[in-house]
């Protein structure tokens, strides 16, 4: 039985890897897409996202099976848990991309102020998303909670770029009164970006529960259990 379960298990981390990185290419795509005002890199984001929810369903269904067949038990069953969390959280972060996709599509402006999105920040912001998103998957590879945990800071500073956005944008719509609702809609993409990083915390929290067994989940982290993560 000990020997089946493992290797459930290594199929089931080796699905959460595939969908992992298809995730991270489509926020990648979606980004990239926003920032060069391509339609056609949108549109490919919008057609992959039927794969990852595809591909949710499987390993939900996976994970089902696992528990039902082998009733596994402390790290195993940390393990399967966590996956099915993980997993989640990363259907959410698929529904992100394709959402900022959509405003590259939906937009009438040919081009971005290329001033306006330096003072936004936006690149940084999408590339810290990715960041965080790759430092996670990293975590779970090697089962290291050091790198699970420095995933917290980094959500700081997409925390930091978000709620600048909103003064620039304001202050940009008075200028440019015309460009009002691109701005708007822009707003959207600094919110869905700032959320795709609550998620990924999320996702970090589960892998130190899954290597640690702890719990961090509401328990203000990064300041009360891991102080040196505020360096």
């Amino acid at each position: 039985m000990v020997k089946f379960i493992e290797s459930e298990l290594v199929l089931l981390k080796k699905e959460i890897d595939e969908m992992w990185t298809l995730v991270y290419n489509q926020l990648d795509r979606a980004g990239e897409a926003v920032l060069t005002m391509d339609r056609e890199l949108a549109q490919q984001v919008l057609v992959r996202e039927r794969r990852v929810n595809a591909f949710e369903l499987k390993i939900d269904s996976d994970v089902e099976d696992i528990i039902a067949l082998y009733n596994p038990v402390a790290i195993d069953l940390r393990f399967v848990l966590a996956m099915l969390k993980i997993n989640t959280n990363l259907e959410r972060l698929g529904d992100f991309a394709e959402g900022i996709a959509r405003f590259a599509i939906n937009c009438k402006e040919p081009v971005l102020d290329g001033d306006l999105v330096k003072k936004l920040r936006l690149e940084e912001m999408v590339s810290e998303v990715l960041s965080m998103l790759e430092l996670a998957k990293n975590a779970l590879k090697e089962e290291n909670q050091e790198l699970a945990t420095a995933v917290f800071a980094k959500d700081n500073l997409v925390d930091e770029i978000n709620a600048h956005a909103t003064t620039v944008l304001a202050e940009y719509i008075s200028e440019h009164p015309d460009s009002a609702l691109a701005c708007l809609n822009l707003v959207s993409v600094f919110r869905k970006l700032e959320r795709s990083g609550d998620h990924i915390t999320n996702i970090a929290e589960e892998l130190v529960f899954f290597v640690d067994a702890k719990v961090l989940k509401h328990s203000g982290k990064t300041d009360d259990q891991y102080p040196n993560d505020k360096k």
